[in-house]
């Protein structure tokens, strides 16, 4: 049966209920959104439970972890079997391949297509097999699976890429597997996180790779930073998964998680120089870091997870360039 402590109250900003402490299960922990949301459900009273394919588990971490299972390899029967899946509340799954660039290439793409997909359902497989289907599991995906070529702002309802990076493909059929589960009777949300940023996020993305040459050097090379994004801080974005893996009824299997406002990379450039005490750089275009058929504008709708959790995002851009350009100069 599932492990509860005690009983307390959630309160505003968010919508106001009495929910159990839970036991909860984070896949991939170690990474960027993991270190967040770690911390985030332990402050709010929750038992921690991680895994990763790492074998120890960071000095940081272990402040909000209970229990560790290191070097588990999510896409095997065996090591998933491990894991106790027959107590625990919620699995949020943050385990597989992020890197879009990466993903091009047939073995890549392969390679992400299988890994991003049975990451999670060998636990869905090993949930049904412990008819354990009390479990909550979030599923998370990204805001890349839609076609960005429709009118925004995106929401839950609107088209899904048929052609479009790896990566993004990737989601798709992940969601369409857990979808798939779902009317097999687990409990599955899937998110669908558009651009998250904030301090401890490695390099291979936008506002990381900007902050590391502003704070090291006067030249910053780049892609189109005319294009425009729709960015959460990653501290905002564990608070919607928290929320959507511990509330016991949800109206609906998909959520958005996205600010509902889109910035241009020239705009985010400009606030990191103001963070780094207005320091002063030249800017060179790489014509090989700009993807064909890139949209000019990307922006989600977050009304569904606002209405439904009332969930909203309470860090401004600002405040999270400032936060990263601190942690990188310190």
């Amino acid at each position: 049966m599932p492990f509860h402590v005690k009983s307390i109250i959630v309160s505003c900003p968010y919508i106001c209920y009495s929910l159990r402490v839970k036991t909860i299960l984070i896949t991939g922990i170690s990474g960027f959104a993991g270190h967040h949301l770690a911390r985030e459900l332990s402050l709010r009273g929750h038992k921690v439970i991680g895994t990763d394919m790492s074998n120890e588990l960071s000095a940081d971490l272990e402040t909000y972890t209970s229990e560790y299972y290191g070097g588990c390899d999510l896409t095997r029967t065996e090591s998933v079997a491990e894991l106790p899946l027959d107590n625990i509340d919620a699995v949020i799954n943050l385990a597989g391949l992020a890197l879009v660039g990466s993903s091009f290439g047939k073995e890549q793409a392969e390679r992400y297509q299988h890994i991003n997909v049975k990451v999670h359902t060998v636990i869905a497989d090993r949930l049904l097999a412990l008819g354990n289907k009390s479990v909550r599991l979030v599923a998370v995906s990204t805001g890349a699976v839609y076609d960005n070529h429709q009118p925004m702002p995106l929401g839950e309802s609107s088209k899904l890429a048929t052609q479009n990076s790896p990566y993004a493909l990737s989601k798709v059929a992940m969601e369409k597997a857990m979808l798939d589960y779902a009317s097999r009777g687990l409990d599955i949300v899937v998110v669908r996180p558009f651009n998250h940023i904030g301090p401890g996020q490695l390099g291979g993305f936008l506002v990381p790779d900007l902050v590391s040459q502003v704070t090291k050097g006067d030249t910053v090379v780049a892609g189109d930073l005319t294009t425009q994004r729709d960015y959460t801080d990653v501290r905002d974005v564990v608070k919607a998964y928290v929320l959507l893996a511990t509330i016991p009824e949800l109206k609906h299997r998909l959520y958005n998680v996205c600010s509902g406002k889109s910035i241009t990379g020239q705009s985010m450039l400009n606030l990191i120089l103001i963070a780094a005490n207005n320091r002063k750089v030249s800017v060179s275009v790489d014509e090989s870091l700009i993807r064909p058929n890139d949209p000019k504008r990307v922006v989600g709708d977050n009304a569904r997870l606002r209405e439904d959790t009332g969930w909203q995002p309470t860090i401004a851009v600002e405040q999270t360039i400032a936060d990263i350009v601190r942690g990188e100069e310190s």
